[in-house]
């Protein structure tokens, strides 16, 4: 037998397309997986093809990794017929969101719940929300020291920190703003190493052995943090307002089809799957954004000049519509997907799958890096190019940094309105340069994929405001 070894998906028939199987024992799998999981997708993918199976969980025998653009168009075409998404598939971190998060949901309670959720990140509040997007990213790159290394990293981190407390939890400045900052930043720092990401994939690891054990310290600090979103809970019901527009208020004001409010606790699991689901990529996106902008200066002189043509403080929603700056924000995306799988479908029937025969109950998973890096699709993939998305429109099954079919991203909107406001305002009011010409790698933070080195960076100091026309390649 070759270095493939092959399986047969419970089909007998041996003329039938057998699929191919990632051949190293489940733990060399899982720690590749967990340490280098970039290098384990394209090393499978070099060997095996758009769908193979791997064994890199504990309680599943084989997850197939799919990214073909026409299996996961039949995958995503057919959810809950064909392929379900239950919530079930996501226990690993039903102890950091919560079991009433939509993350967990199934079905028709599923869809109900999103339908609830959907609201607060369209419309007329979405101009609020860029304002205040604009303005917590003017807050934090003012705190930065000039002409002293940073890591774009930790401002991305603060900026998306800030706008989820404020837009979503509904908190701001204060003595509760300052706690809640604190413990936020403090706990979601501890999944950031591989090491601890871990503990998602390994339960056994999670014993409360003291405060200074990893699942201990994690513990403690989530007790403190419903603490404080119960009781703000309490207050916005005891004294309810309902001028407010943060994610919070509008999800207490939300009801069913049956005329009923959403549960503390409902509420609780929701902001936590907010937060983790929200925090974390948009920061991560950012920083890479800035990364690609200051590598290749051409690039950020293309933004500046468009933003320039928008005139003096333009309008949060214009500057979203800018066509390059989308172009760059989509190939940020693109080249480093923060979420590298979909959420995990089942199969509920025997079905072909591209050629594969699957019987019921074979969990596939939609591959967001690889189908990111197919040639067929995006030719010289690892180069960054914003123009492929000025050029053409991809489909769904081609470019999807947040996921797809019924368990596409709740929070994608907003992550990309955040993503181009935050960087557009750097962009347009800060000189900034990269430490060194070091190109940074895509390592594990958490369930992303981080720079590597966290975009060391220095602020050389505000910048002149911008101008329309040529003048603008001599400013940049």
């Amino acid at each position: 037998m070759s270095q493939l070894e092959i399986i047969s998906i419970g089909y007998s028939n041996q003329s039938m397309k057998i699929l191919p199987k990632v051949k190293a024992p489940t733990f060399v799998q899982m720690a590749q997986w967990i340490i280098n999981p970039v290098a384990f997708m394209e090393n499978a993918a070099r060997k095996h093809g758009d769908i193979f199976s791997t064994k890199v969980g504990l309680t599943v025998d084989n997850f197939i990794f799919v990214s073909s653009p026409s299996a996961l168009q039949q995958i995503l075409t057919n959810d809950r017929k064909q392929f379900s998404a239950p919530g079930e598939a996501n226990r690993i971190i039903a102890p950091i969101i919560g079991d009433y998060s939509v993350v967990m949901l199934d079905g028709d309670i599923h869809k109900k719940r999103r339908q609830l959720l959907l609201p607060p990140f369209h419309g007329e509040r979405m101009r609020f929300y860029g304002d205040l997007i604009r303005d917590i990213t003017l807050r934090v790159m003012a705190e930065l020291p000039q002409n002293q290394p940073f890591k774009a990293r930790s401002a991305t981190t603060a900026i998306a920190l800030q706008v989820i407390m404020e837009a979503v939890f509904g908190i701001s400045q204060g003595e509760r703003y300052q706690t809640l900052k604190k413990i936020l930043a403090e706990m979601l720092d501890i999944f950031n190493s591989p090491v601890m990401a871990s503990l998602l994939f390994f339960p056994i690891l999670r014993a409360d052995l003291g405060a200074w054990s990893p699942w201990g310290k994690y513990q403690r600090y989530q007790e403190k943090i419903d603490d404080i979103i119960y009781t703000e809970i309490a207050e916005r019901k005891a004294n309810p307002n309902p001028n407010r527009t943060d994610v919070l208020s509008l999800l207490m004001s939300a009801r069913d089809e049956e005329g009923n409010p959403m549960s503390d606790k409902e509420l609780r699991d929701e902001l936590m799957t907010l937060l983790f689901a929200g925090h974390e990529t948009t920061a991560t996106a950012m920083s890479w954004a800035l990364y690609w902008t200051h590598r290749y200066p051409e690039i950020k002189a293309k933004i500046l000049q468009e933003i320039a043509t928008l005139g003096d403080n333009p309008n949060p929603i214009d500057i979203t519509r800018l066509p390059y700056l989308s172009a760059v924000c989509s190939e940020t995306l693109r080249i480093h997907p923060v979420g590298m799988l979909t959420f995990p479908r089942v199969v509920q029937e025997p079905v072909e799958l591209d050629g594969y025969p699957l019987e019921k109950g074979t969990i596939l998973m939609g591959c967001i890096y690889l189908s990111h890096h197919r040639e067929q699709t995006f030719p010289d993939s690892h180069t960054f190019k914003p123009e492929r998305f000025l050029e053409k429109q991809f489909t769904p099954y081609e470019y999807m940094p947040f996921g797809g079919g019924a368990r596409r991203c709740i929070g994608e909107v907003l992550a990309i309105y955040e993503m181009k406001i935050a960087i557009a305002t750097i962009l347009a009011n800060y000189q900034l340069t990269l430490v060194n010409n070091t190109p940074e790698k895509p390592s594990r933070r958490g369930v992303t994929l981080a720079p590597s080195r966290g975009v060391p960076m220095v602020l050389k100091g505000r910048r002149e405001p911008l101008v329309t026309a040529p003048m603008l390649a001599e400013i940049s």
